[in-house]
């Protein structure tokens, strides 16, 4: 069932977050580009690994490979050999298969659909809304663990997990502006990796505290730290959860 929001307070949480990420976004080299592959690239290495570890391994392998098509021709153990220190080797891989099978399409053109990316080996649904929203600018929702998080904290969602996801892939798609999703989505991803972290969330400093559920019903003493445990969010099997980034 949609988790329905007032239209007030929909418009206040859009605006205060937007006005956050203006100020306080961080500066990523995919954030960057328009380049499908190289945000595919960026999503998949990024699978259950911190941003700082990322990057050098992104930057090496795009200085190595900076087309799908060269990445296709490249052999398979060659691209493993940079992707595979960063852990959960199965990501190389990943990346390899989908270069060859977009190297397949008429003219090498990447898929523009949720459904031609959901195809790709390790893109679930929110890899294929990353892409859709940060290489093609379509308005679509993503839900890794930060921006789950966030949501099911700030709305005050309590449900089984199976329900909850339902109702927090709504919630996703429900506060993106129209037109917007490229920068929400960012905007959302960073407020939860920086400041609605799974321990030791700052709420002191979050730019959504007067309106948030969870800071409400869980106050703390002055001083003190709010605790929480991380929230788990399910999606489609292959890939993994993403981790605070």
């Amino acid at each position: 069932m949609p988790f329905v929001i007032a239209r007030g307070r929909r418009r206040s949480f859009q605006r205060r977050v937007l006005g956050w990420y203006a100020a306080k976004g961080r500066d990523l080299p995919w954030r960057r580009t328009r380049d499908p592959y190289a945000i595919l690239v960026s999503e998949v290495l990024s699978h259950q690994t911190q941003i700082a570890r990322v990057l050098p391994v992104y930057e090496r392998l795009l200085r190595r490979y900076p087309t799908v098509s060269a990445l296709a021709r490249a052999p398979l153990a060659e691209v493993k050999a940079i992707t595979d220190p960063l852990g959960y080797k199965i990501r190389g891989r990943w990346l390899h298969t989908a270069a060859l099978r977009v190297a397949d399409r008429p003219g090498g053109t990447f898929p523009e659909t949720i459904e031609e990316l959901r195809s790709l080996p390790g893109v679930g649904r929110y890899t294929a809304g990353a892409v859709m929203n940060f290489a093609h600018h379509r308005d679509a929702p993503i839900l890794d663990t930060n921006v789950a998080r966030l949501l099911r904290r700030h709305f005050g969602l309590a449900a089984t997990p199976r329900a909850r996801t339902g109702a927090l892939w709504s919630l996703a798609a429900a506060v993106i502006p129209k037109g917007k999703g490229y920068v929400i989505n960012q905007a959302l991803m960073d407020l939860g990796a920086l400041i609605c972290r799974a321990r030791a969330p700052r709420c002191d400093v979050c730019p959504l505290r007067r309106s948030c559920d969870f800071r409400r019903n869980a106050p703390a003493p002055t001083g003190a730290v709010v605790r929480s445990r991380p929230a788990r969010c399910r999606g489609r099997a292959s890939p993994p959860r993403r981790p605070a980034r």
